[in-house]
Formats: C-alpha cells, structure tokens, sequence
C-alpha cells in the first residue's frame, strides 16, 4: 500500500512539474528559460524518434490497409454499379429518342392519309398461326383490333392483321410469300399484285402486259372494299427493278419496300380508313440519284500534213504555213535545169 501511494505522489508531482515547465515555455515563446534545454532534448531525441517512426510507419501503413482493403473493395462495387446504372440510363434515353421518333414518323402518315389509327408495339417475332413471316403486337380485342386490318409504320405498309386475342393480335407481315396486295402505280395510275418473297425484293404483276414502268416508279395500296384487309394509299414501295418473263404476257417488276423490317418496333394498327383516297398525298419524295457527269466528245485527230504543193503555186516560193517537206520540194525545183539543157545563171559569173 505505501508503495502504491508513494508511487502515485510521485506521478502527481511529475505531472503538476511538466505543466508549470510547458506554462512556463509557452509564456516565455523564443526567451523562454528552458528553451535551451528543449533544444538540447530535440538534439538528443530527434534521430532516435525519427529512426523509430521510419522502422514504424510502414508497419502502420501496411496494418492500415488491411483494415481499409473491405472498405475499398466495397466502394469499388459501389461505383461499378453506379456506373453500370448510368450506362443504362444512357441507353434508355437513345432507345426511347429513337422510338419517340418511329412515333413521330407514324403520326405525320396517318395525319397525312387521314387514317384513324392505335398504336401499338411489336413484342415477338416469328411463326405464328401457320405463317412463317409474322410479328405480334402488344394490343388487342380490347384495343379495338380486328381481323383484316391494315398494319403501317412510318415509312408505309408493313402487313395485315390476321389473328387477334384479348391482348395481342398476329399481323402477317409483306414479306410473306403468301401475302399479297392490290397496289397502284403512282402518277400512271396504272395497277398490279404486289406479293412479298421473304428476304428478296417483292414483286409486282401489272395487269396491263404494255404499260410503261421504270425504276424509281412508286407503289401505293390500290385499297378494298370498306378498307379491310388494306385501306387506299398506304405507300409501299419503289421499283427497283422491271424484266420481261419469257412465256408471260405481263413482266415481272422487283420492289423494293419502303419498310425495314428487320427493325420493327412502333407500328399502328388502323382501325378506320379515310373518308376519301388519299391518291399520293402519302408518298414519300422520289430518290433523286446523282446525275452522272456530262461525257466530253473525243476530239478528232488531226488530218496528215500533205506533201505535195499547192496548185499555182510558184515553184520557187512555199505556200505561208507550208511544212518542211514542201520547202525540202521548193528547193529541189529551183536546182532542177531547165527545158532545153540551158543552165540557169548562179550569179557566180
């Protein structure tokens, strides 16, 4: 017990003696009294201290980010899913500006062909009900779908609706072999079947075997009766190619659709045909092609210089312009003697 008490008053007396000297140092700044002694004190200790912290320290470091390793690794996740959330952030606002637009497109269509139409998306793609070109769409009986109605896009006609349950319905899609349409030639008036052939260009049989078609002529809906299965107008495509079929009396013409439809998503399914026929007030602007450049005529070659001097000439003197094979001839005719075997004077003599 006496020593536990006397240690304690030992260490309360070392205690109350270091405040007074840091009092006393603090008050006293640069002229403090025991100035001297911190610098000696710094002297002796500094390298030690610093020895010691530099042995120390690394250790410290290294125990430090063993601790902090769980704490980063899990920050690391933290920003990765972040990024990842923003990733796809930026890929719904392109998918959405990019459907805004297709719905943007299929207004303008059915403003201009008056169509009364309902919107609707496409959510699978594949057989369906027997057909090997089919999509289905997200809206049905309870969208006022019905069989044999006229599917459109933006850029003109992508098929008919064939199949319809309460909240889907199967359109068949142009492409299909087995599709076809009544379409009309665009300016000419003249009309045809339009049938589609799956990955390759449809195809147009006019019913006129003489009538004019050209490439770059465009195909509107011919339009049936009360609009079902295809309303008047709708555009479809352009010639791309026209070839006569031997044993045939109509030729056969390629199309090229406007629709692309490895790309399908908005469409507009429409549930009312216009009043009147839109004619081609539907179609899109031709397709100018690049004019090609105008060819420059060959210039001719340049007819041979003659040999032989012009009539009445003189003899002694080249026609102006002459070439030197007709001064070589001038001067062989002044050295040539003269009839009668007279030699002419050489106004040396």
């Amino acid at each position: 017990m006496r020593d536990s008490r006397h240690g304690r008053l030992v260490l309360v007396l070392l205690l109350a003696i270091s405040f007074a000297l840091i009092t006393v140092d603090i008050r006293g700044g640069r002229n403090s009294p025991i100035a001297n002694v911190r610098d000696w004190a710094s002297a002796v200790f500094g390298p030690a201290e610093r020895g010691v912290s530099a042995a120390v320290d690394p250790v410290g470091r290294a125990v430090n980010a063993v601790k902090d390793a769980g704490s980063h690794e899990s920050e690391k996740k933290r920003l990765q899913d972040e990024n990842a959330k923003l990733r796809q952030q930026v890929d719904n606002i392109e998918f959405d500006r990019n459907r805004a637009a297709e719905l943007d497109k299929l207004l303008k269509v059915s403003s201009a062909g008056q169509y009364k139409i309902k919107p609707a998306r496409v959510v699978a793609i594949g057989p369906a009900q027997g057909f090997s070109w089919t999509v289905t769409l997200d809206a049905g009986v309870g969208d006022g779908i019905k069989p044999d109605m006229t599917v459109i896009n933006g850029d003109g006609l992508v098929g008919r609706v064939t199949q319809v349950g309460p909240m889907t319905s199967t359109v068949l899609l142009a492409t299909d072999p087995g599709f076809a349409v009544g379409t009309r030639l665009a300016g000419s008036m003249e009309i045809g079947i339009t049938s589609g052939r799956g990955d390759k260009p449809m195809n147009l049989k006019l019913l006129n075997g003489q009538a004019r078609v050209k490439k770059g002529d465009r195909l509107v809906t011919f339009g049936s009766q009360g609009g079902k299965p295809f309303v008047p107008g709708v555009p479809v495509g352009e010639v791309a190619e026209v070839r006569n079929t031997p044993g045939e009396l109509t030729r056969s013409v390629e199309v090229r659709s406007y629709v692309r439809f490895s790309g399908l998503d908005t469409v507009g399914v429409v549930i009312e045909p216009p009043r009147t026929d839109p004619r081609d007030a539907v179609l899109p602007p031709p397709i100018q092609e690049a004019a090609a450049p105008p060819s420059t005529p060959p210039v001719p070659p340049a007819p041979p210089a003659s040999t032989e001097p012009p009539k009445g000439a003189s003899a002694a003197k080249p026609p102006a312009g002459g070439t030197r094979t007709n001064i070589a001839n001038a001067a062989d005719a002044r050295r040539k003697p003269p009839p009668g075997g007279a030699t002419p004077p050489t106004g040396r003599d």
